[in-house]
């Protein structure tokens, strides 16, 4: 069953065909395309192209679409300046397409609008220009080109387009930045018939009580013409009346004022939030002096209050609104900025599923997406472009003109934003409270401490000094936890997340960014080119592929959480939620149990997922903000199952999060396991162990192992008359242990054959045991001797524990996947384990690297750390392997992940030198910021021993039989 934000993204794409204005009157529809729809449905122009591919000559190319994604041109990325002697690609391209002019009856009017144009455009009909040449990038502009058509005719459109603009203030703004720059008409172009006398725009105010204000600019003596307004419901249709039980307003125009004034009040509406996005359909009409409709024009509206008050926070409808946010960029793999509203859909709802409530991003976005975040609940901070370089004061005022009254009433949008880092021109302030007439939403300059409101950028954990946390102002990093690779994003987000949200001061934040911007090279054979480390910073990838932050960022900001559970055997089937909506009690939602099976290897583990019982947890009303206690009965089955699943729904039945928990820790899980499990493979012979001056070997009938008496590590396995290349270890990481030969000894006895190895420094013993039947057991004390036994002349573990534990080797091209049990199913950090979940887990051998193996680029992730390992089998033609978990909290280290080629420094920090460890604690990932700079949860570990410590175990069974 489809939920609801499937539901509502389905019907704002039906809706957004038509626009977020309706021409209601006969014969012309409302807006009539010249171009496609967007990248998924263009139209074939003609081209031509000064440079690069394929200039010189006429061809076909498909609009809407940036040009060098069709084949034309040259590639550059923002960042050109950076490297010596570089310039920007300056091509300019001519675009030619005929069209019949539309019929028309007397004194109306033909307009041509273009949705986006990079950059400097100049547009001709039938040989003439429409008008000023049109500057800026990311904007909508049009011209009336009523007097230039041939009625009844084919009328001849030419756009000319110059890549880099002649306004040097455009290029800085636009064209010398952090993302790649592209040229051509990449929006809708569209022709549009008015009357004479017509509403040429509109401003529209619609607050939570039902209040809705207008000002209308009208375009012609429109004295004696009378306008009205009604508003019906989008979700039923329903006409809603005003406190006068009327379902209209009118307003007599006595004037010859461009703009015009009016406001009503409508009852029983449903207020617009962010957790209920209800909206509605204003119809404003326009009537000449006879009482004939002329012009009926329709725009979505959402009945909400939004407001920003110093030293307090942002309100929507009354109630303080943390925004859970994301950077976005316009971006497709086949059209570069060119997009789609099926596209807009999917980036909505992935956000959405994110439990994300906000986007930003470096210019207007597609007005479809703008529609989708409406439709969804998602909150908007609306920016004029300029990276780190603003508009001048010649261009800019037309800029932030143009993009105000194309965004101005989306309910979605709740801060203006001038600039980026740096990239406004303060003379432009003013202007949008200007253009937000009625509304005069907040405004910031992102990165800056301005306007009662702290944006600053990459924040360190104790960021700052009478700042953020320790400061007086609200604040919301409009960037922040940038996600280089498989850095950044959900990777520490927990640690600075919790700790702002101790202040009540705090308003949010936008992380950086949600998708890697990686185009189509169609210079270099389809390639996808995210200009080595300049644009793979996306929390999925270009063509939206999930990375594993996007799974740790949907569990730290899940609207409802859990405090920390452990099943034991005084588990009563309660546990603590906490209610993190805004407006929602949770007695609106729902939430369910699973009791799954998790079986070995030595039993079945296809039978792993085995759902043995499930039902309803009883969620109590609680206020948003408030804890209280769920329950569910425990079902007689509870203690056969192997792992809890909780499942928490809202109040539309959108899953929102997902939780396990082990029923059993690992060490009684094995017990669990062992008692259940028969041994098919009965011994024949005892398994024996012997020592020589070269060798100490344990032997069974199907399994031989040998160690190197000088070094204490396995030299060679042997099962079944196949060497197994498991060997070159135990080997310590994060500490150093001496191997004492002297003191080590082997031994038979009626459990297997015993080697135990004797160690100076951080390892006491590590006590090997082949049973009779070939399971080969590793027991390692650690760290129960301040002295380490003395010996030791320096330090025997490192101050800062960033790995910690033991490896070996195991040659990569043997291993084919891995199937494992235990927090999956994709790899962590120290500071990214959040989002994964227990379970039985399958992978095949991949050698992605995140953000760069974009032809071949599959998720989650093979190599890397495993958290809380319970089992795991390593895959192979010859020879695989499974290893066993006798104690909690093993981190399963598996091959070393490879840098990205296109990486300016190392972007992982250092990994174990073996290829397959064992550990007890891994280092975090952070970008940007040094780790010293993180949170606790991304610091390096840190040990004291004490007289008397029972010490760190490191328990282990391997199964190599064949």
């Amino acid at each position: 069953m489809k939920n609801k934000w499937t539901k509502l993204a389905a019907l704002a794409i039906a809706a957004l065909w038509s626009g977020p204005t309706v021409q209601a009157q006969a014969p012309h529809p409302e807006r009539i395309y010249l171009s496609g729809t967007g990248i998924d449905n263009t139209k074939t122009w003609e081209f031509f192209c000064s440079g690069g591919q394929n200039s010189g000559k006429w061809k076909k190319i498909e609009v809407p679409c940036n040009w060098e994604l069709q084949g034309f041109g040259e590639y550059t990325y923002g960042r050109w300046y950076t490297i010596k002697g570089e310039r920007p690609s300056d091509e300019t391209g001519i675009y030619r397409y005929k069209f019949e002019s539309p019929a028309t009856t007397p004194g109306e009017r033909i307009k041509i609008f273009f949705d986006g144009v990079m950059t400097d455009t100049e547009v001709f009909i039938n040989g003439k220009p429409a008008g000023e040449m049109h500057q800026g990038g990311f904007y909508r502009f049009s011209y009336d080109i009523t007097d230039l058509l041939k009625p009844g005719k084919k009328n001849l459109l030419e756009v000319k387009i110059a890549k880099e603009s002649a306004n040097k203030s455009i290029n800085a703004a636009e064209r010398k930045a952090d993302w790649w720059l592209y040229g051509g008409i990449y929006r809708p172009v569209w022709l549009e018939v008015v009357p004479a006398v017509h509403m040429r725009h509109f401003v529209l105010n619609a607050d939570q009580h039902g209040k809705l204000q207008a000002a209308i600019e009208m375009e012609g003596d429109a004295k004696g013409y009378e306008l009205s307004v009604s508003v019906r419901s989008l979700k039923d249709g329903k006409e809603m009346y005003t406190q006068g039980h009327k379902p209209t307003v009118s307003h007599q125009i006595k004037d010859s004022n461009k703009e015009q004034l009016m406001e009503g009040n409508w009852m029983n509406i449903q207020p617009w939030s962010t957790e209920d996005p209800n909206l509605y359909v204003a119809r404003l009409e326009l009537k000449d002096p006879e009482g004939k409709t002329v012009q009926s024009r329709e725009t979505r509206i959402g009945f909400r209050t939004i407001e920003f008050f110093p030293q307090d926070g942002v309100y929507l409808n009354g109630t303080k609104l943390v925004v859970k946010g994301v950077n976005r960029h316009s971006f497709s793999v086949d059209g570069g900025r060119a997009t789609s509203a099926a596209m807009s859909r999917q980036d909505a709802l992935l956000v959405k599923e994110m439990n994300m409530n906000a986007v930003r991003s470096h210019y207007p976005p597609d007005e479809h997406f703008l529609d989708m975040c409406d439709s969804l609940g998602i909150v908007y901070m609306d920016e004029l472009a300029g990276w780190q370089n603003g508009y001048d004061s010649k261009v800019g005022p037309k800029l932030v003109k143009e993009m105000i009254e194309r965004d101005v009433n989306h309910p979605s949008i709740i801060i203006w934003s001038n600039g980026n880092e740096g990239g406004w021109n303060y003379n432009l302030d003013p202007l949008f409270a200007k253009y937000d007439k009625l509304q005069k939403r907040h405004m910031v300059h992102p990165w800056a401490d301005f306007n009662d409101l702290d944006t600053h950028h990459y924040p360190t954990y104790l960021t700052g000094v009478a700042r953020f946390t320790n400061g007086y102002k609200v604040f919301m990093p409009t960037e922040f936890m940038h996600a280089m690779y498989d850095q950044g994003g959900g990777a520490g987000l927990r640690d600075f997340w919790d700790r702002w949200c101790t202040n009540p001061m705090f308003a949010g934040g936008f992380i950086w960014v949600f998708c890697d911007e990686a185009p189509k090279r169609s210079d270099k054979g389809g390639i996808l080119d995210s200009d080595k480390s300049n644009a793979p910073d996306g929390v999925v990838g270009p063509r939206r592929e999930k990375e594993g932050s996007y799974y740790a960022i949907r569990a730290q900001w899940s609207p409802i959480q859990l405090k920390p559970l452990l099943i034991t055997d005084h588990f009563d089937g309660s546990f603590l939620v906490t209610n993190e909506y805004t407006y929602t009690n949770l007695d609106k939602c729902r939430m369910t149990y699973k009791i799954r099976t998790c079986e070995t290897p030595l039993k079945n583990a296809m039978e792993s997922g085995k759902v043995i019982a499930e039902g309803h947890v009883q969620l109590p009303a609680i206020a948003p903000g408030e804890t209280g206690k769920a329950r569910f009965t425990l079902p007689a089955s509870f203690r056969e199952g192997d792992v809890l699943e909780l499942e928490a729904f809202d109040k539309e039945g959108k899953s929102i999060c997902n939780w396990t928990y082990p029923i059993r820790l690992a060490k009684q899980y094995f017990d669990h396991k062992m008692a259940q499990t028969p041994m098919t493979l009965e011994a024949v012979q005892p398994a024996t162990a012997t020592q020589t001056a070269t060798s100490i070997e344990l032997k069974s009938d199907r399994v031989t192992v040998t160690f190197d008496p000088a070094t204490g590590m396995i030299s060679r396995i042997i099962s079944g008359g196949t060497e197994v290349p498991f060997k070159d270890g135990p080997v310590a990481v994060g500490m150093k242990m001496r191997y004492e030969p002297t003191l080590s000894y082997v031994r038979n006895s009626n459990e297997g054959a015993v080697y135990c190895a004797k160690y100076k420094g951080a390892a006491d013993s590590i006590v090997w045991r082949l049973t009779d039947k070939g399971l080969l057991y590793m027991d390692a004390i650690l760290l129960n001797r301040a002295s380490g036994g003395g010996g030791f002349d320096d330090a025997f573990m490192d101050s800062k524990v960033f790995n910690l534990g033991l490896t070996f080797s195991y040659p990569e091209k043997n291993c084919s996947g891995m199937k494992w049990m235990g927090r999956g199913p994709y790899r962590v950090w120290k500071n990214r384990i959040p989002g994964t979940n227990y379970g039985v887990w399958h992978k095949e051998y991949n050698n992605t690297i995140t953000g760069e193996s974009f032809e071949n680029l599959v998720y989650p992730e093979f190599k890397g750390y495993h958290a809380n390992m319970y089992w795991a089998t390593l895959e192979s033609d010859t020879t695989p392997f499974t290893v066993y978990s006798r104690n909690d909290g093993i981190f399963f280290h598996v091959f070393t992940p490879e840098e990205p080629k296109g990486r300016v420094k190392d972007t992982m920090p250092k990994f174990p030198e073996g290829d397959i460890s064992f550990l007890l604690d891994i280092p975090a990932i952070c970008s940007f910021k040094p780790i010293e700079q993180q949170g606790p949860n991304s610091q390096p570990g840190n040990i004291r021993i004490k007289s008397g410590d029972e010490g760190l175990h490191l328990n282990l069974m391997f199964d190599f039989r064949q």
